[in-house]
């Protein structure tokens, strides 16, 4: 049982934001106007992290414009003019949040999640899914099937989907093409497990035939800048850990280390790892304590007996990126008894890599339904604090890196110069 599990040392987050990202971001505004469904991909490990706040104000101008019209508040009135352009620029309205990777994080939390999100966001629709799952896949061809059917004057419906990089967003789409279009389709777009694969805009891609549904691949996106201090530096090797920024730019042991910390947290008293380690081993906050025990089990040892750790610590990632993420969302709803028949006294515990709560008398409650309401509530906790944490961000301005705060400047500079020459000629003309 961990009784402490100090949060480790992270370095400065990187930035990451090549032109492709800039070019998009741009260029999202005019893709809203053409579409009715936003399909926004999380990681469900990360289903805050993987938010990205820079997209919201044009999701949020996007929604506006349509008066906030929804497929299953306001229906469309029979009378209603063709020439509106409905499911195309029309009040079809939609936003769907898919937190991809469901198997990648314990059952038990999945519906306290969906309940504290509708709190929260009563717009937004929250469907968990795994790619590689038909059933999930089916679910979501389903409901933008539905949308579409609810409005049966629009002669097609366009879908933009879009996320941080390395979320599965062309995995989504081929798994959806395959299953809304019969017979044998051909994978149409190419995936990787790198950041940064999809660069542009794709060319319409059918999901449906009847009703006629389209969607658009678009380029992840990263934050132009991860943030300062101690929430930055988390942000970014949370990003790096699910492969959405690249791992190039971390050092391999750093990612190891807060590793470490979120397994502890997840099962504080049997964590994911232990099945890496001899029989017996207990759980351990040092990261290079651990390394050394992993390369002598994995039998990575260099020249003269030393332990190969960086070689280690790339084996850990890619374990727990793969069926290590299993392994940890396997944990119970109730964790095991001690050795001594008692419940361990949990300190802290969490759900995904986003939340983390301290225990209390309310987690003890035997009815699933107790115990469900009280992750709920702890879950609207987490939520409303990385709310809080971004808005104070925005506002005093720790989201800007130096590099653009001295760009900032030099555009004022610029606008400040053209204005008084545009004056001054002014004048001119006018003697």
């Amino acid at each position: 049982m961990m009784s402490v599990m100090p949060f480790p040392a992270l370095p400065s987050a990187p930035s990451w934001f090549p032109g492709h990202m800039n070019r998009f971001t741009k260029q999202l505004p005019a893709l809203l106007s053409r579409t009715d469904v936003v399909l926004e991909l999380r990681d469900s490990r990360l289903p805050l992290t993987s938010i990205n706040n820079n997209l919201e104000g044009a999701i949020n101008k996007w929604r506006a414009e349509r008066g906030h019209h929804s497929t299953h508040v306001t229906p469309l009135s029979l009378t209603t003019s063709r020439n509106s352009s409905l499911g195309y620029g029309g009040p079809i309205c939609e936003r769907i949040v898919v937190l991809n990777k469901r198997d990648f994080v314990p059952e038990w939390g999945i519906e306290p999640f969906k309940r504290a999100m509708k709190t929260k966001f009563p717009h937004q629709t929250v469907h968990f899914a795994s790619c590689n799952k038909p059933r999930d896949m089916r679910s979501l061809s389903e409901m933008l099937v539905n949308i579409a059917k609810r409005n049966p004057h629009a002669t097609e419906m366009n879908v933009l989907v879009i996320g941080m990089p390395n979320v599965g967003k062309s995995t989504l789409l081929n798994s959806l093409r395959n299953m809304g279009i019969p017979g044998r389709t051909p994978k149409a777009l190419q995936t990787s497990a790198q950041p940064g694969h999809t660069r542009a805009i794709s060319t319409r891609l059918k999901l449906s035939e009847d009703p006629l549904v389209y969607s658009y691949d678009s380029p992840g996106v990263m934050l132009p800048f991860l943030g300062k201090g101690d929430r930055g530096a988390e942000r970014g090797v949370k990003l790096a850990l699910i492969a959405g920024i690249k791992e190039s730019l971390y050092d391999i042991e750093a990612l190891v280390a807060y590793l470490l910390y979120r397994l502890n947290v997840l099962n504080p008293i049997s964590p994911a790892y232990l099945t890496l380690l001899p029989p017996g081993s207990r759980p351990c906050t040092d990261a290079e304590d651990f390394l050394e025990q992993l390369a002598i089990r994995l039998n990575m040892l260099s020249r003269g007996g030393e332990k190969d750790t960086t070689r280690a610590a790339k084996w850990f990632v890619g374990w727990w990126r793969n069926e290590g993420g299993l392994v940890s969302a396997s944990v119970p709803e109730n964790l095991p008894t001690g050795s001594d028949g008692t419940h361990a006294p949990l300190l802290r515990r969490g759900w995904g890599f986003d939340f983390e709560w301290t225990v209390d008398a309310s987690m003890n409650s035997t009815g699933g339904g107790g115990f469900e309401s009280a992750v709920q509530t702890k879950m609207e906790e987490c939520i409303d604090e990385s709310m809080r944490a971004a808005s104070e961000d925005e506002r005093s301005g720790v989201g800007i890196s130096a590099t653009q705060e001295r760009k900032r400047s030099w555009q004022e500079k610029q606008s400040m110069r053209a204005a008084k020459s545009k004056a001054k000629f002014a004048a001119r003309k006018a003697a």
